[in-house]
């Protein structure tokens, strides 16, 4: 990765109205999981503070969890992490490895006219490198925040964020995320 645009110089500008943070998979059982290259409870705080300068902004902040399917009760840990949620989060429950699949997902996006989505969350390359695919198979425009996720292995998750994101939308870190009117974090 080329080396980080200083705070002063935002890499992109988003507009709160039209931009979307969708984090993905942060339950207790998933956080707690050993992951790398940060640990869960990392890739929470950074996703907390995304969420908080979000909401600050007014942009909408997506929360997706997974439910296994045909289960009448849920493992301990399926909800998400508690004080994560906030009055005006879309939360969007899942019972397959993305976020589209069998959810209306899409259609609460684009009732708000959202059309570039920012993600984090565990596993980078499962649960939100699924959801991103999807999302751009349907036309959003994705900016991956590289150190508000984490896979099982580093590999994993250098895999994604160094090929593959690439590919489908912009890669930055936290402090690089900006809306039009001022900083996010």
């Amino acid at each position: 990765m080329t080396a980080p645009v200083p705070a002063a110089e935002p890499r992109l500008a988003l507009d709160p109205a039209r931009t979307a943070l969708v984090l993905v998979d942060l339950m207790d059982r998933i956080v707690g999981l050993p992951v790398e290259p940060r640990k869960g409870v990392e890739v929470l705080s950074v996703a907390e503070g995304l969420a908080a300068g979000f909401r600050s902004a007014g942009a909408l902040v997506v929360l997706i969890r997974v439910e296994r399917p045909g289960l009448a009760e849920q493992p301990p840990g399926s909800g998400l992490v508690a004080g994560l949620a906030a009055d005006g989060d879309l939360e969007i429950v899942k019972r397959t490895i993305g976020g589209f699949q069998g959810t209306a997902l899409d259609e609460q996006l684009r009732e708000r006219g959202i059309s570039t989505l920012v993600f984090g969350g565990i596993a980078t390359n499962l649960g939100v490198e699924s959801t991103a695919r999807a999302a751009g198979d349907l036309g959003y425009d994705l900016v991956f925040v590289e150190d508000a996720m984490a896979a099982l292995t580093a590999a994993e998750h250098d895999a994604s964020v160094r090929l593959d994101f690439p590919r489908l939308g912009t890669v930055v870190t936290a402090a690089e995320v900006h809306f039009a009117s001022g900083e996010v974090r």
